[in-house]
């Protein structure tokens, strides 16, 4: 097993850091690296806001679930997808363009991902620990008012940086699924109920299958943020649905 493969299954989310401030090297070689990341027809369909700003760090505490790491972290990295800036470049340069639609949004939010995930990868090979901050996509209305986002910009994904705590690098990484139930060989295979409880039942612990995800169901599906985040979602995709 070669060091990338061994960092791409070894990484895991890290949530606490130390002093160690990370380098203006350091940083410039993980937005190179983001900035590199496959990308499609070549348009890199996204923007990077990075917040040094301490005061938007803190503000962006509140309105991601009150999770204080944000403001602890060394570089936070907002990952946007961005459908406006072809779009004003074909208006200034008289291509009557159509309006950005959903299908333009969702190839935006593939660049955008690829872009941050090429950036975990990177942080990792130089020992900077990372962690994604989905919550950003709730609240939207206030994200894109604090972020100053315009119309056709939308915050997929945050990133926070920094170098982990001894204790953080030796925290178990939560395991994976078998492979069995995630590739699927030349079509989809839907899974039976015997095989969901087969792939569930190591996550269980003390509790049994039906235990177990008839809790976390009310903790992260049916929970209040998820539905808060659909609703925030579902308004900003409006402005693509009247195009």
């Amino acid at each position: 097993m070669n060091e990338v493969i061994r960092g791409l299954i070894e990484r895991k989310s890290m949530r606490v850091y130390t002093e160690q401030e990370i380098s203006p090297a350091d940083k410039a070689l993980i937005l190179k690296a983001a900035a590199e990341a496959p990308t499609a027809g070549n348009q890199q369909l996204y923007t990077i806001l990075d917040i040094t700003d301490q005061k938007i760090k803190d503000r962006l505490v509140e309105t991601c679930d009150h999770q204080g790491m944000i403001a602890e972290a060394k570089m936070v990295l907002i990952f946007c997808a961005d459908c406006k800036k072809w779009y004003d470049a074909y208006l200034a340069t008289g291509c009557a363009p159509r309006k950005p639609a959903i299908g333009d949004l969702m190839l935006a939010v593939s660049d955008t991902m690829i872009a941050a995930q090429n950036a975990v990868t990177a942080a990792e090979s130089l020992g900077i620990g990372s962690c994604y901050i989905g919550d950003v996509m709730e609240n939207c209305a206030e994200q894109r008012a604090l972020l100053n986002l315009p119309e056709f910009v939308f915050p997929v994904g945050m990133l926070i940086f920094g170098y982990p705590t001894q204790q953080q690098k030796d925290r178990p990484k939560p395991a994976r699924v078998e492979q069995k139930f995630i590739v699927h060989e030349n079509g989809y295979r839907c899974l039976s109920d015997e095989d969901l409880e087969e792939m569930w039942t190591p996550r269980c612990g003390v509790k049994s299958y039906t235990e177990w995800m008839q809790a976390f169901c009310k903790r992260k599906y049916n929970s209040e943020f998820s539905r808060e985040m659909s609703r925030s979602v579902a308004e900003y995709l409006r402005q693509y649905e009247e195009t």
